[in-house]
């Protein structure tokens, strides 16, 4: 979906407490990455992107934060709003706000959140933080009504005014085609999920893309931001232990059947079917014999860190804004810290 040349090179990191996304935000910063994306697991994003954003600053490079992602259906659009105006104004500008919807059971059972129809609700959603900015932006009524979502009131010492900085842009992350769409349709961004490959991005992901935006009001391109799996390192000894650890994961999500189109659409159905009776069996171990060399190459870069550069280029290069580093933990930073040059 690009139409620029630009190519740009991030890094995400688990770990987002405020020691651990200080931590990420000087190695992102030292080493010259263009940004730092910060996960929720086990602490709030928003935070964690705030403070990034005054440690790179304070490493002397101002570097793009963003959350990736923020469950959205655990808050509502005002504690969205504000909590990204806020992160705007720390990271003076630098900031995108990545949305996701989670799963049925994480959001009831987690959250303790209601769950409905996903897509309808996250276009709602959408439609809402940003008619929460406009009005503070121009001082317009709030006037949101919809089935999941009711903004009717702001009085004036509630309203922050208009960022400086101006509003962030949206990303939306999916996988399936609907959302896939909806992220065309009301995103500025298109965040796809580490268990995708260059096959599915060409024929599922960008026709969705596209489909959406044609649809759309937004006139600007859907920028779209990869994850793909990395395994870096200068020896090969090295690249084979992070190879086992990425079979892995890509194991795991080939036992999960919300990525089954995508084993699908390469033929290895059969192989998405034993993956998930062995993890229905525990046997997680075992699941990652399961992955081919032929998938390995399809889900993950590997080589030393000039290779992997040049890889990503080749392999993405025509299609990605950004590519975030999805390198396993035994990576040594030195080599990681390489892609970035």
């Amino acid at each position: 979906m690009s139409e620029t040349t630009e190519f740009h090179i991030e890094i995400g990191t688990r770990d987002a407490s405020p020691e651990g996304a200080e931590r990420a935000a000087r190695f992102a910063a030292e080493a010259g990455f263009s940004g730092l994306q910060l996960a929720e697991t086990q602490h709030d994003p928003f935070i964690a992107c705030a403070l990034a954003a005054r440690e790179a600053r304070r490493a002397g490079r101002d570097v793009r934060v963003s959350t990736a992602i923020a469950v959205a259906f655990a808050r509502n659009p005002m504690t969205v709003a504000v909590a990204a105006n806020d992160v705007q104004l720390a990271a003076e500008g630098r900031f995108a706000l990545g949305l996701g919807s989670q799963v049925q059971a994480h959001i009831e059972k987690r959250f303790s959140m209601p769950w409905s129809a996903p897509v309808p609700r996250m276009r709602e959603f959408i439609g809402a933080v940003r008619a929460i900015w406009r009005a503070w932006e121009t001082g317009e009524k709030l006037e949101v009504r919809g089935e999941h979502y009711r903004h009717t009131l702001m009085s004036p010492v509630f309203d922050p005014g208009p960022n400086p900085y101006g509003n962030p842009p949206i990303w939306l992350a999916g996988v399936g085609p609907a959302m896939t769409r909806l992220a065309g349709e009301a995103a500025d961004g298109f965040v796809a999920h580490a268990f995708t490959t260059r096959e599915y991005l060409t024929e599922v992901s960008l026709p969705a893309l596209a489909a959406g935006r044609a649809r759309s009001e937004l006139t600007e391109p859907v920028k779209l931001i990869l994850l793909p799996f990395v395994v870096v390192a200068q020896d090969a000894a090295a690249r084979a232990a992070q190879e086992a650890a990425v079979r892995q994961q890509i194991a795991f999500y080939g036992s999960t059947p919300a990525y089954r189109a995508v084993m699908e659409l390469h033929g290895w159905a059969e192989t998405a079917d034993r993956m998930h009776d062995a993890s229905r069996r525990g046997e997680w171990r075992e699941m990652a014999g399961l992955v081919s060399d032929e998938m390995l190459d399809a889900f993950a870069v590997s080589g030393t860190p000039s290779e992997v550069r040049e890889r990503l280029r080749e392999r993405y290069g025509d299609l990605a804004d950004t590519v975030c580093v999805n390198a396993p933990d035994t990576a040594t930073p030195e080599d990681v810290a390489a892609l970035a040059r």
